[in-house]
């Protein structure tokens, strides 16, 4: 059986570079024709502190890809989902699944282009940077969870667990899929706020000046999930009843600090949103935040807070603000 890893930047081409060690098929598909063709003439080259090794893997683009296949990984950035998905829907077997191994609530495009008995879904938060055309940066690890959309635990989920257990030795199954992916939209709403300055994840989530502003976003997108009735769960350190209307001040520092002891860990300092701004010059995955601000809006949550941050961020990547931080200073008068 082949594994297909469509998008193989940053989380999917760790992944896929473990999975070929581990003695898998994998086919890696990825529209930079540099990366496709540094990784057929070189190899993928994995470095940073986790461990550096070299696999032969195969790779392709996506117009060149032949066939049908059962496992499709996809790791495109979530702005990418839609396009993507309607790429390889030719590809994919009428008995196979999407599994979506990104950042964003992107399970919701892929099941409405594939179909829901046809895309499973999955929370990762390890750290890892494209640093060049067939070299991936694993920097550090973090949480991998995989679950049905519905809650289920299937045969096939349990055999793509253990699939990826190659890769995450930690990885684990849930029935509350939905629960993660909030949380991590919550934990994400942090990190945009990160790289509107050039601090590290870790410095940044320390300065207590700006707890309030951390506070604040975290605490906006769960409004929204406990809106939905979806009850957030927690990982390396973020604890989403920390950061709820009635958690308390000892409560959130305590999670702080446990977020900024697992930032620490890692060799990968800054954000791949951060990435994004100053180094690739690129737009980010904030689209990711369209369906929260859609859902809020429907809901009558309100959500001033995202909104203005989501801004300052579509200013960045259009050239009109600087990454600084006087952008937090600016949040946090918005606050007062």
């Amino acid at each position: 059986m082949t594994l297909v890893i469509w998008g193989a930047g940053a989380i999917g081409g760790t992944i896929g570079a473990y999975l070929v060690r581990a003695g898998y098929d994998v086919l890696l598909v990825d529209n930079a024709t540099e990366h496709v063709a540094a990784i057929n003439t070189n190899g993928l080259k994995i470095t940073g502190p986790i461990e550096e090794f070299t696999v032969q893997a195969k790779a392709s683009t996506p117009e060149d890809v032949e066939g049908t296949f059962e496992t499709i990984i996809l790791a495109t950035k979530a702005q990418h989902t839609q396009a993507a998905t309607e790429a390889l829907k030719p590809h994919l077997a009428e008995n196979g699944y999407v599994l979506s191994a990104q950042n964003g609530l992107n399970e919701l495009i892929i099941q409405d282009i594939v179909g829901k008995e046809r895309t499973i879904g999955s929370f990762v938060n390890f750290g890892a940077d494209y640093h060049a055309p067939g070299e991936i940066f694993f920097g550090g690890r973090g949480a991998v969870v995989l679950g049905e959309i519905d809650g289920s635990m299937t045969e096939r989920l349990k055999k793509l667990h253990e699939i990826m257990l190659h890769f995450e030795p930690n990885a684990v199954m849930s029935d509350n899929l939905w629960g993660y992916l909030w949380g991590k939209e919550a934990y994400g709403a942090m990190l945009f706020v990160t790289a509107l300055t050039n601090e590290s994840i870790a410095d940044a989530l320390a300065d207590r000046t700006y707890h309030n502003l951390y506070t604040a976003a975290a605490r906006e997108i769960l409004a929204v999930a406990g809106k939905l009735g979806i009850q957030a769960n927690g990982f390396n350190g973020f604890v989403p009843e920390a950061f709820m209307p009635n958690g308390d001040r000892s409560q959130i520092d305590e999670s702080l600090a446990a977020m900024v002891a697992f930032n620490r860990k890692s060799a990968k300092s800054h954000s791949g949103i951060w990435r994004d701004l100053a180094i690739r010059k690129r737009r980010t995955e904030v689209v990711m935040y369209d369906t929260i601000v859609s859902e809020a809006k429907r809901l009558n949550v309100p959500i001033p807070f995202t909104q203005h941050w989501i801004n300052m961020i579509h200013e960045i990547e259009d050239g009109k603000r600087e990454q600084s931080l006087a952008n937090l200073d600016e949040l946090k008068a918005s606050l007062t």
